[in-house]
């Protein structure tokens, strides 16, 4: 079988034009391929984002004024979820596929939660330095052609004391469930995407992107090393999937 992931030099084209195509059906495929779990773990981790230790900016103006960025917002179910969990705040989406913006919000103009939604790239997030409380992501670290640098930018953006808070899919540690996962994740899902989105390329791009991703353990190294610290991760679904969090030195 030929090798499904790109050249790292194309990445950043292939992943923009992947994720273009498959827009349409990326919400569907997600509760698919999660068997509906996926806004669990997106509650999880905003939930996490809002453990915001007390600085005297936040006791004057709350957590009414609770400034989030969303990298890497796809189809915008983080940035909702930041605004189910806190009406009042400033959220602002970003993403780099116009295509899955144009869903973002369309999705929520029918739900009346809007977020800011901007076209911008993970690796050079255009703010200002120490802009936001807390930043989320979902499902973006394995799209990036610079782990570190992401979460360099993560880190430039956001005050110190604010958090951020990672969710990914990471590989299953039990021998016998990796196995089964392995066999799912890599044979079923792209047959799955095939029938639903017409873009089976695009789904088995999505499982291989795991085979060479960073472990949860290493992703605590690279956090450590880009300007976070007291970073710690829990696994969810039998560990199929990882929240790392981090506080900005």
């Amino acid at each position: 079988m030929a090798n499904p992931l790109p050249p790292l030099e194309q990445k950043a084209v292939f992943v923009r034009e992947m994720f273009g195509r498959i827009a349409g059906h990326y919400d569907l495929m997600n509760r698919l391929m999660t068997l509906g779990r996926d806004q669990a773990w997106r509650r999880f981790t905003v939930a996490q984002a809002r453990h915001l230790p007390p600085t005297s900016s936040l006791d004057r103006v709350g957590e009414r004024e609770w400034r989030v960025l969303d990298v890497a917002t796809g189809s915008g179910d983080l940035a909702f979820e930041v605004l189910r969990q806190q009406p009042c705040a400033q959220v602002v989406g970003l993403d780099f596929a116009p295509e899955m913006l144009a869903v973002a919000q369309q999705k929520g103009s029918g739900l009346g939660i809007t977020p800011h939604l901007m076209a911008g790239d993970a690796l050079r997030l255009p703010f200002a330095d120490r802009t936001f409380d807390s930043v989320v992501t979902g499902f973006a670290l394995r799209n990036v052609t610079d782990i570190p640098a992401a979460f360099a930018e993560m880190a430039r953006v956001t005050r110190c004391g604010g958090r951020v808070a990672c969710l990914e899919i990471a590989k299953p540690r039990l021998p016998l469930f990796r196995r089964l996962f392995a066999f799912y994740f890599y044979r079923l899902v792209p047959l799955l995407g095939e029938w639903i989105s017409g873009e089976r390329s695009a789904y088995t791009y999505l499982p291989h992107s795991l085979t060479a991703f960073l472990t949860p353990d290493e992703i605590v190294k690279v956090m450590q090393e880009t300007g976070w610290r007291d970073v710690s991760y829990r696994r969810l679904m039998l560990g199929t999937v990882a929240v790392h969090v981090g506080i900005r030195t």
